[in-house]
């Protein structure tokens, strides 16, 4: 290996390969940066970087290959209560390294401080116990299967049904897919599992975080990982564990088996959303392991406290980063680019409103909707054309509920959409009116009526309304316990959400009883119907369409195991092909899809008796059924023409069956039954003016002339 470097390029940040060598770039407020190559003994190779533009330091080394193991040391002053954690010791990660080997052996010898002295540098070499960064190759052109997202039109959000899943747990145990792929991006890429995911008409996907995470230290000390991989210490590498071609002895080929199994979703007609956990870092607070932006620039990249240096924190994760700082904003946004150049069409933020926080006070600033990172991203050439979805809160601020904040162009996680349906169904009193503004795309939360149909469109469809998702109870479980059930996590059932707004239907976990199997059963398929049914955009907890169980873990993060893994052996066939029934209705009728979201504004709303519902209807705690007409924007009062798209959805959240009147204007036509919750297989029926709706069921008609 070549010991001789001269200064490089600064203008692109991490490790780019040329024909000559390697160009090495990285940021630094230290005083002197080494770069550290190890050879294929594990001997490492010390450079010191000698360019430095502002904080940028560079430098290049001939003969330096993909697949070369490398990292970063870096000298400064070391001043914790001035958030000042230069360590040389520290053996660090490029920011920007595109594959990362190795994990965290927590130690003494990870942490940047004495143990006994913690305002003294570690005077312990780091380097046995730490990830490597792992040069490599340029990615070659691949067999695109469509232009990138960027380059054309796109399904309105409205028209959108996402399915949430895990690379790992969605494919580790499909029969079909074969041993040495299932866990992997190649395993996701296989037409099993694309097929099945088209079966059920999704047409885009969230995966849970995919970019390079490590567990901590007390999940380690259980014998347990971080499962969802909301722990990130590489933002631009594929997490290894999710690599066939890294398990195989091929780890340069990771990034094309990313970028293939996109491809291959793509064809399939579904776009690839990925969960991003910008928000912090799996460095943790100061008494956590120094592995990368810690000991390259602590201010630059984290939010302190100006007055004694220690860590903000939002997220609860004992770190903020501060994208506030352009070292840290502009790694995030290259970050960003950078799958959407493997063709990934958005983006989920974690914990979003860390990313919006204005200033570094003491108390992580003030949320603000103008924040310089959502600018950025609104005025991105590229980034502004793919799909941007918040989590619209954060952890232990006054401020930290942020539903409905975000700007037009973005999607925002609806949990108020969630808890409604929730708790209609387990029959809470006084539900109806807010059921009825969730049903309609909470134009309580996302803006009021507008005469541009498509800002109507788009700021309904900000609503992603889910009933569920891989934080908290499965659908299953839902309807199946009262309480978590958390004793595998190893925290002695004291870790997760107490507020579950679940109903056991009258026994704890599995029953035997048939009625008990069959209320829980029908309470699953009218939240489903509930779910797809409702204007804006639709996301689906994979495998809650087969009845997948955690056993009443609503927090399974750390259980890497059946637990959390799909069961392809037992699936809910009935629920499967209901499920599969409701998407296509969905799909086919413009009512149920983008046309109802234009119209959520002036919906036409009922009691059961066919009388238009009054203030006081609305105001009735113990009222519990309801009659929605739904129809194009084109048909408005109780003269309209009936379109061909016309519906009418009748709940009933009462415990016995009731007869549905319709209102005069709606029973001078005749009416399909198409979905009967309640008894999902009876063969369609036509109804005139009345309709029998049983016990706490969804029964939706259509025009007889559609």
């Amino acid at each position: 290996m070549t010991g001789t470097i001269r200064p490089g390029d600064p203008s692109t940040l991490g490790a780019t390969v040329t024909d000559r060598g390697t160009n090495f770039a990285v940021s630094s407020g230290g005083d002197a940066v080494w770069l550290c190559l190890f050879d294929d003994a594990g001997a490492e190779t010390r450079l010191a970087l000698p360019g430095r533009e502002v904080d940028v330091w560079h430098g290049f080394v001939e003969g330096v290959r993909a697949g070369t193991r490398y990292g970063f040391r870096v000298d400064g002053p070391f001043a914790p209560d001035r958030g000042l954690r230069y360590t040389p010791t520290k053996l660090l990660l490029d920011p920007y390294a595109r594959r990362i080997v190795g994990g965290v052996e927590y130690c003494d010898a990870v942490l940047d401080h004495d143990v006994d002295a913690p305002e003294m540098p570690s005077t312990l070499d780091s380097a046995p116990f730490v990830p490597r960064s792992v040069v490599v190759d340029p990615l070659p052109p691949g067999p695109r299967r469509r232009p990138a997202v960027t380059a054309g039109p796109r399904r309105p959000a409205s028209e959108l049904v996402i399915y949430e899943l895990h690379v790992r747990g969605f494919t580790m145990t499909h029969p079909d897919i074969p041993d040495d792929l299932r866990g992997t991006f190649a395993g996701l890429a296989h037409p099993a599992a694309i097929d099945y995911l088209c079966s059920l008409g999704v047409n885009a996907v969230e995966l849970l975080p995919v970019h390079r995470s490590v567990a901590e230290p007390e999940l380690v000390s259980h014998h347990l990982t971080n499962y969802w991989g909301y722990n990130t210490i590489g933002f631009f590498a594929p997490h290894n564990d999710y690599s066939a071609a890294e398990r195989a002895g091929r780890g340069a080929e990771t990034v094309a088996e990313f970028r293939d199994m996109v491809d291959a979703l793509h064809e399939g007609g579904i776009e690839v959303i990925l969960d991003v956990v910008y928000n912090h870092t799996a460095e943790g607070d100061g008494s956590g392991p120094t592995l990368c932006h810690r000991g390259l620039d602590n201010r630059a990249y984290y939010v302190l406290d100006p007055e004694d240096g220690s860590y903000v924190d939002t997220t609860g994760c004992r770190n903020s980063v501060a994208v506030t700082h352009p070292t840290t904003l502009r790694m995030v946004t290259d970050s960003l680019r950078y799958w959407v150049s493997l063709g990934v069409d958005g983006f989920r933020f974690d914990l979003a409103p860390t990313l919006a926080r204005r200033g570094v006070e003491h108390d992580g600033g003030t949320f603000d909707p103008a924040a310089t990172f959502l600018r950025v991203l609104g005025q991105d050439e590229i980034l502004s054309r793919v799909r941007l979805i918040a989590e619209p809160w954060d952890v232990g601020r006054n401020d930290s509920h942020q539903l409905g904040a975000f700007g037009p162009e973005w999607g925002e996680w609806n949990d108020r959409y969630r808890d409604c349906v929730r708790d209609y169904w387990r029959s809470h009193e006084g539900m109806l009116a807010p059921l009825a503004r969730r049903l309609t795309g909470s134009a309580d939360v996302f803006g009021g009526r507008t005469h541009d149909p498509h800002i109507v469109d788009r700021r309904r469809a900000a609503s992603v309304n889910y009933v569920t998702s891989h934080d908290g109870f499965t659908l299953r479980d839902l309807v199946s316990y009262d309480r978590t059930h958390n004793e595998a996590n190893g925290f002695h059932n004291s870790d997760g959400t107490d507020d579950n707004r679940s109903w056991n239907c009258g026994a704890e976990g599995p029953a035997s009883d048939p009625a008990i199997v069959a209320l829980r059963r029908r309470q699953a398929r009218a939240m489903l119907a509930t779910l797809l049914l409702s204007a804006g955009t639709p996301m689906l907890l994979g495998g809650d369409e087969r009845g997948r169980t955690q056993r009443g873990n609503n927090n399974p993060y750390c259980q890497d195991n059946e637990i959390s893994w799909f069961d392809w052996t037992s699936g809910d066939e009935n629920l499967i092909a209901f499920t599969r029934d409701l998407i296509a209705l969905r799909h086919g009728h413009s009512a149920l899809c983008r046309a109802a979201v234009a119209r959520a504004d002036t919906p036409d709303w009922f009691t059961p008796d066919g009388t238009a519902m009054t203030d006081d209807d609305w105001r009735n705690p113990r009222a519990r059924a309801l009659v929605w007409a739904v129809a194009p924007p084109e048909s408005s009062g109780a003269t309209r023409t009936l379109a061909d798209n016309l519906f009418v959805v009748l709940f009933n959240g009462w415990w016995h069956g009731i007869d549905v009147t319709l209102a005069p204007h709606l029973a001078q036509h005749r009416w399909s039954v198409v979905v009967d919750t309640f008894a999902p297989d009876a063969p369609s029926t036509l109804v005139a003016e009345r309709c029998h709706v049983r016990a706490r069921s969804v029964v939706v008609l259509r025009s007889a002339t559609s």
